[in-house]
């Protein structure tokens, strides 16, 4: 019997598993608490192979914010394509429910605000500045929305984050109530 041989990966698919291997740990430890050496590790390579993939941590960091972007417009896409006609409203709702249902999961919302707390790292901050860049202007073509009603989108966003990080739906307190209610409940 002949043996299988083994098939290589593409630098393309190896630079995937180091990214996806990379969300996970920099979820977990942020920006300054993990190290290329934990991603490399974690993603069976070496730390050597990871520097061929990315330049440094900086642009490691940086892709993995630009891959949640990504993430981000797939999941509003997604919302909107569920949207039956056009009101701005209706839209907004369907991609925050979108936006909700994929922080739950803390992986994204732990990126997002290890980003935010990193982004006076220049690499770092042009990264976050590009995402909201993408994520305002994937507003504002998909709703029709006014720029106020897009600025609270956001704001009720960040909100979000904060509420899920703080696991504020478990407290019952009159803080935790009016945080978690949104204007018209």
């Amino acid at each position: 019997m002949q043996a299988k041989a083994r098939q290589r990966s593409t630098a393309a698919e190896r630079r995937a598993t180091v990214l996806r291997t990379a969300v996970q740990a920099f979820s977990e430890r942020g920006y300054y608490g993990t190290s290329t050496t934990d991603v490399a590790a974690a993603a069976g390579i070496s730390q050597g192979y990871l520097y061929r993939l990315f330049k440094d941590k900086q642009a490691l960091f940086a892709a993995v914010i630009d891959h949640c972007s990504d993430r981000l417009l797939e999941s509003a896409s997604a919302a909107v394509a569920t949207v039956r006609g056009t009101d701005p409203e209706t839209i907004l709702r369907a991609i925050s429910a979108s936006y909700d249902e994929l922080i739950a999961d803390r992986t994204m919302l732990m990126i997002l605000l290890h980003a935010q707390g990193s982004a006076a790292d220049p690499v770092i901050g042009e990264a976050v500045r590009a995402c909201y860049a993408r994520q305002v202007e994937y507003l504002r073509a998909a709703t029709g929305a006014a720029e106020d009603r897009i600025r609270r989108y956001f704001a009720d966003a960040l909100l979000s984050n904060v509420l899920v990080a703080i696991d504020a739906v478990s407290v019952d307190a009159p803080w935790a109530r009016t945080l978690r209610t949104r204007p018209g409940e």
